[in-house]
Order: C-alpha cells, then sequence, then structure tokens
C-alpha cells in the first residue's frame, strides 16, 4: 500500500506537466536550420500592401499655406478632439476624430461630398483625395491619410479577448500577443490561426509561435482587422488551469482519500 501511495503521485506529476516544447516562444525546432543568437534575420518580403475596405476608420489631415483653408475640410471640432486625446478620457482618438468608410466604400468630407476610397492602398487614397481638393481650389492643399491604428481581434485562449488597437504603423504579433495578455498555458501555440482579411476575401494562415524561423515569416506583421485566434490544447486539467500545483495537490488529495477509505473498509 505505501509502494502505491508513492507511485500514485509520481504518476500524477508526470500526466500533469506540459512540455516546455509546447510553451517557449521562439525554439530552434529540429526540422528547421538553428538560427543563433544575435544573428540577423532579414524581414520577409511580403508582395502585400492594405487595401482600405468599408468600415475601416481613417485618419485624414490638410496642409496649406493658407491655414483658413484647411479647416474647411474638417469636422468642427475634430482638431481640438486629436490634442485632447479624443474627447473620451484617453479612448480611441480615430474614432471620433477619422473619418468612417461607410458600407459603399465612401468617406464624406466637408465641401467634397461622398469619395470613394474603398479598394484602394492608403497611398492611392490620399492621392484621390488630394487631387480632387486641387481641383477646387488656387491654392495647393496637401492631404495625410493613414489606418487610425492597426486594429485586430484575439480570441480563444488569451488572457483577455475582444477588439484592440495598436496605435503604431507596424506591429508584430508579440506586440499584439502582449496588449492581449500573454497566451494560457493550454493553448496550442504551435497552431495560431491567423484569419487575415485581404481585397475580395479572407484567408486562414496557420502561425507556430514556438519556432524562431517566425521572425523571417511574413506573418510576424499583423494588419489591420486580422484576427487571431488560439486553439486550447485538448488535455484541459482539473481545477484552475492556470495553477498545476493546485490540480496536483486536489488530484492528490482525491487519490490519498479513497486509498484510505479503502484501507479502512478492509480493516
Amino acid at each position: 500500500m505505501n509502494k502505491l501511495l508513492f507511485a500514485i503521485p509520481i504518476a500524477l506529476l508526470m500526466i500533469s506537466c506540459i512540455s516546455n516544447k509546447r510553451l517557449n516562444y521562439l525554439q530552434n525546432l529540429p526540422e528547421n536550420d538553428p538560427i543563433d543568437l544575435d544573428e540577423f534575420i532579414p524581414y520577409a518580403e511580403v508582395d502585400y500592401e492594405y487595401i482600405l475596405q468599408p468600415f475601416d476608420i481613417v485618419d485624414i489631415d490638410f496642409a496649406s499655406s493658407d491655414e483658413e483653408l484647411t479647416k474647411v475640410f474638417e469636422y468642427q471640432g475634430a482638431r481640438n478632439a486629436r490634442g485632447s486625446g479624443g474627447g473620451n478620457n484617453g479612448g480611441d482618438p480615430f474614432y471620433f476624430t477619422g473619418y468612417t468608410i461607410d458600407k459603399d466604400g465612401a468617406v464624406r468630407i466637408p465641401k467634397l461630398g461622398r469619395i470613394k476610397i474603398a479598394g484602394l492602398s492608403e497611398e492611392a487614397a490620399r492621392a484621390k483625395i488630394e487631387k480632387e481638393i486641387n481641383e477646387y481650389f488656387k491654392d495647393e492643399v496637401y492631404v495625410r491619410l493613414r489606418i487610425g491604428g492597426i486594429r485586430f481581434t484575439t480570441i480563444g485562449e488569451f488572457n483577455s479577448s475582444g477588439t484592440k488597437v495598436i496605435y503604431k504603423n507596424r506591429a508584430t504579433i508579440f506586440d499584439a500577443i502582449a496588449l492581449a495578455g500573454e497566451s494560457d498555458i493550454l493553448a496550442k501555440k504551435n497552431e495560431l490561426f491567423l484569419i487575415r482579411q485581404y481585397d475580395g476575401g479572407t484567408k486562414i494562415h496557420q502561425i507556430n509561435l514556438n519556432d524562431r524561423a517566425l521572425l523571417a515569416s511574413p506573418y510576424y506583421f499583423i494588419q489591420p482587422n486580422d484576427i487571431l485566434y488560439l486553439q486550447p490544447m485538448s488535455v484541459r486539467q482539473v481545477g484552475d488551469a492556470n495553477n498545476l500545483a493546485t490540480t496536483l495537490q486536489l488530484a492528490i488529495g482525491l487519490v490519498t482519500a479513497v486509498l484510505f477509505f479503502v484501507a479502512l473498509t478492509k480493516n
């Protein structure tokens, strides 16, 4: 009986533990050429430029030698709202000051009306708006157009699921994970699904966060409207999924109680 009581906790420990190979980020996997520490890793060449879509929010600024002229194209109070962080106690400033692309792919700009920019890159949309403005005015007006931050969505085994915004022109997949909260210990880090929007459709890409080669992958940088889905491992733990020690103690306690009861009944 004593040997059995000793063996059961050891067996439970072996079953409960998850290999570090399934948990650690950026490993040198055996099927790939190793990447040494301090080795330079060039970014992947990506033949892809984000295309504006309906319901995107774009930030459009106007500049001219005539400052009064630029105010014609801005909604009243938009410039002041930018300076105050969006007017919502540090909320999403672009939601309040930007231009939302409607379901038909157009933005509505004061004095110019609706201009369709969905289906264009940021640069092409900027050039189109600038051209239309300068057809009406003698003084040249310059336009700056950019996406209102990188919006993405996390679902599955993250500490925080939902839609989030990174206020940068470029962000890595690890920036997104850090903002959402590091993935749960039971997440399949070798099978992160990246659902990416393309012009006219969607693709699902599978990412291995355990693989150091990810740094040279075309999916290392996230794009606006990306969806990150982390699947759970098939094995679920009893008790608190984030605390292996708690789970092990619970299992040992249950087994000990059962064995104690069996010993009493035999006597």
